[in-house]
């Protein structure tokens, strides 16, 4: 599309705020010739892209925040999710999810280069954004209003992750990095996994049995079993996992970058490479209240875990490869393929009680569990730009993407054994008072396997059409995305009481049960009890059938009206399977399979209005009508556990789509020194928004239900700025300050018949009326940053900070339960002793602040986070 505002220049120091002082992979993508008319003074390291993204968020019809490579490598953060969390508006849930203007990630929509991808996540739709390693990134595109070129499912908003695509020259990086966290000063725990741990994958040691496979591949249940066969399979189960104190190896990250570009004539055609090496440990505390007795003035702890000690270990690989292809400056295809490995390995020995073991009764009980994941996406890409300079400059764009994403989790393991203050002195000794409980639970062992997979093809013409004093440009196209997942959950218990005369005491399972035990131990019962039951295995699908028409029209330069439709046509549906059988779950009736499906289409407009006051000033308008459809695994009866809270969650069918109308007004100004300033407002009411809800359990943490509320609304205000100090003279010239706030509030409506009767159970809501879950009132960024007039040096200090939010919502009189604020106090200072070399030293959460979950001021869940330290060289050929 023609750029329709005037270039502006920028001084030394706002080109240095926005470039982030290296001479990265997209300072290559800057024309030089472009460069030189735009900015008035030249600096060997302040040359990039950062320019054009400032450029770009100027130039959107609609409004959006957009975040370049240089800013990314400025705050330090290495993946989306933490660089994100800079941007206006956004917090980030459980290191992963971004929450765009309070809204949960299920009012978030991600693409990759404009694309639809599937997600790793058995929880949740959107992808976690943690998968994407910074350094692969170009820039992270996020639109707050909705235009008809995008989804129609659109909340909050759009984050579109764009990857780094073929340089202008050769590019050979290399970058070495070693950290550490506070925390990892004390010993950690360790289990015996896999001698392949070490880079992500798991050797076979947690997989199930290959005589278990069997039985669950031939259609029976381990229920069906004899005591005798039992036995035989228990001996097959790797029962060592008993955790041990150890040492933690310092964090460690490898990065290699390789590209380089070609021309022939009026060919140029190029390659960019990326392989990527994450290792990390965490070691913390936890805190893990479940339930509690509410009192006048306080609350009681009744179950949950006052003590627990954590150890994490993380792998992070991921490889990219870009090939692009440009003929004459008019037509190019891109190809690329993208794969992401993130792996998981969690060990915690918590200490705690519930209503039948407490200090009263002179018992607590002491559990561990093992928790590993790996997560995966491959993703491949294809797409052309065309450009008809003998067809008045019109446009066509085509893209074909195929992802797959997959989580696998073998083996996880969760023990119980009951601790008694035999010698009454207050000591609950977990090494010699200890004894595995006596129960059908006394281990449970879990296989999980997620399989999704997205296809998206589509394409966009556009026409130009120059006019005396009007500017049009029509633009049409058509999306295709369909998704397919299958999930398969196994889950089985060691039962104690199978055993006669079989001594229960000791700390280790692997002990306690070991190979001469279970061989030779009387039976009474099978030792494994088979705990799937119908609907841990589905099968779901999506497909989305959309065509749209956009037009822009700028007026003498002064007034601007975009506007559209978009009409879709989304299928859905959700089919719980028998886990023995693999066929439709017996509570199905086949005449009730169009009851698991889900249709609809309907048009989606938009309309933005842009008044250009002068060459610094713009004032925005925009009104869109959106929807927010339920996930595929929200729509089935099955249960999840929640990996934030703990808690297990069941789906609803007959979920309700939510109805959105979003409202936004926002004034910009971009000086011509590079500094810049804005304040948005924004409305969303919203009818039947998804939401959860709880239903009271009389033994372990509460069900929770996906359920729709009556309706709701967010509302806020933004301001954004960037702002150098040269008014002061001096050092001045080389601080600036930039940074966002925003301010907000939501309300729903909660019906509790209406509830009931959506979701079949009990619905003890205690605030009918309350905020959104995970919405903030106020989220803070800010960064004040200094740069060298030699170009040797590089600081910036980091602060980010969101108000309190629901966790989780309460039922039966207790509140809900808020996530605390956290200040986040980072600092990035970076040294370049040459041309080709960088030296970057950080430290992120000086505070050492904690995670911390309350309800009505009593502390419910808490988490160390540490403060992290790494030193960091990169080398540029």
């Amino acid at each position: 599309m023609k750029q329709f505002s005037k270039h502006f220049s920028l001084s030394a120091l706002s080109t240095a705020i926005l470039c982030s002082l290296s001479m990265s992979v997209n300072a290559a993508e800057v024309d030089d010739e472009a460069v030189l008319e735009e900015v008035v003074v030249s600096a060997s390291r302040l040359k990039g892209t950062a320019t054009a993204v400032l450029e770009e968020r100027k130039q959107q019809a609609f409004v959006a925040d957009i975040m370049g490579a240089e800013q990314i490598s400025r705050s330090g953060d290495s993946d989306a999710a933490g660089a994100l969390r800079r941007v206006t508006g956004l917090t980030l849930v459980d290191g992963k999810f971004i929450y765009v203007r309070g809204l949960g990630e299920r009012y978030s929509s991600t693409q990759l280069n404009s694309a639809a991808v599937p997600s790793p996540d058995p929880t949740r739709s959107v992808i976690p954004l943690d998968l994407f390693p910074a350094g692969i990134i170009e820039s992270l595109s996020v639109q707050k209003s909705y235009s008809p070129s995008m989804p129609a499912s659109f909340g909050g908003g759009n984050v579109d992750i764009r990857l780094k695509s073929i340089p202008n020259q050769f590019v050979f990086d290399i970058t070495g990095q070693l950290g550490y966290n506070s925390n990892n000063f004390d010993d950690g725990l360790e289990y015996n996994g896999g001698s392949d741990d070490w880079y992500g994958f798991d050797d076979g040691t947690r997989e199930m049995p290959d005589p278990i496979k069997a039985i669950y591949k031939s259609g029976q249940s381990i229920d069906d079993v004899t005591p005798e066969q039992s036995r035989a399979l228990a001996l097959d189960l790797n029962r060592d996992y008993d955790p041990t104190e150890t040492s933690l190896d310092p964090n460690t990250k490898f990065t290699v970058t390789l590209g380089n570009s070609f021309e022939s004539g009026d060919w140029r055609y190029g390659f960019l490479s990326a392989v990527s090496y994450d290792n990390k440990y965490f070691v913390g505390e936890e805190y893990q209240g479940q339930d509690f007795r509410l009192g006048e003035s306080t609350a009681a702890l009744t179950r949950g875990y006052d003590k627990v000690t954590s150890s994490e270990h993380n792998v992070k690989l991921s490889g990219m490869f870009n090939f692009g292809i440009e003929y004459d400056k008019s037509h190019r295809i891109d190809i690329s393929s993208l794969i992401l490995r993130d792996t998981e390995d969690k060990v915690r020995d918590r200490l705690g009680i519930d209503e039948n073991n407490n200090q009263s009764d002179n018992k607590r009980i002491r559990s561990y569990d093992i928790s590993y994941e790996e997560r995966e996406l491959i993703v491949n890409q294809i797409k052309g730009m065309h450009t008809f300079d003998w067809l008045n400059f019109a446009g066509f764009d085509w893209k074909y993407s195929n992802g797959r994403s997959n989580r696998y989790a073998p083996g996880n393991l969760t023990t119980r054994f009951i601790v008694t203050d035999e010698n009454e002195d207050g000591n609950y000794d977990v090494q010699n008072e200890i004894a595995l409980t006596n129960a059908t639970t006394a281990a449970r062992y879990t296989y999980q396997d997620l399989n999704d997979e997205v296809e998206n093809y589509g394409f966009n013409f556009t026409f130009p059409i120059m006019l005396d004093g009007v500017d049009i440009e029509l633009k049409s196209g058509a999306d295709f995305i369909s998704k397919e997942r299958s999930a398969s959950n196994r889950r089985f218990d060691i039962n104690t009481r199978a055993f006669s005369g079989v001594d229960l005491n000791g700390n280790k399972l692997n002990s306690i049960l070991s190979d001469d035990v279970i061989a030779n131990a009387q039976l009474n019962l099978p030792i494994l009890n088979d705990t799937t039951v119908s609907g841990d295995d589905y099968r779901s699908a999506q497909k989305t059938d959309a065509y749209y028409f956009e037009a822009d029209f700028f007026f003498n330069n002064k007034w601007r009206i975009s506007g559209g439709i978009r009409w879709e046509d989304f299928r859905q549906v959700s089919v719980p399977l028998d886990p023995f059988t693999g066929g439709l779950d017996s509570s199905i009736e086949y005449d009730e399979l169009a009851d698991l499906a889900f249709q609809e289409d309907d048009v989606y407009g938009a309309l933005a209005f842009t008044y250009v006051y002068d060459d610094e000033t713009q004032y925005r308008l925009s009104y869109g009508e959106t929807v927010v459809r339920p996930d595929l695994r929200e729509i089935s009866e099955s249960t999840y556990i929640d990996p934030l809270t703990e808690y297990p969650v069941g789906g609803t069918p007959g979920l309700r789509t939510t109805q959105i109308k979003n409202y936004d007004f926002r004034w910009e100004n971009y000086y011509d020194t590079g500094e810049n300033f804005s304040v948005g407002l924004f409305y969303k009411d919203m009818t039947d928004p998804i939401e959860s809800v709880q239903s009271p359990s009389q033994d372990g943490p509460p069900l929770v239900r996906i359920a729709n509320a009556e309706e709701g609304y967010v509302a806020g205000i933004e301001f954004d700025y960037l702002k150098d100090f040269t008014f002061l003279g001096g050092i001045g010239q080389d601080i600036f300050l930039s940074g966002n706030v925003t301010l907000s509030d939501s309300e729903i409506k909660l019906d509790r018949q209406a509830i009931v009767d959506q979701t079949g159970v009990s619905a003890a809501v205690t605030n009918t009326k309350r905020r959104l879950t995970g919405h903030s009132k106020y989220v803070v960024n800010m960064q004040l940053g200094y740069d060298a007039p030699s170009g040797e040096h590089a600081a910036t200090i980091i602060y980010n900070v969101f108000g309190e939010r629901i966790i989780i919502p309460g039922i039966e009189g207790q509140e809900d339960w808020m996530e605390q604020p956290f200040h986040s106090v980072d600092l990035n200072y970076t040294y370049f002793p040459d041309f080709n070399s960088s030296i970057k030293f950080k430290v992120l959460n000086i505070l050492g602040q904690d995670q911390k979950i309350e309800a009505d001021g009593v502390l419910t869940r808490s988490k160390e986070k540490g403060t992290e330290f790494s030193v960091e060289y990169k080398y540029q050929f």
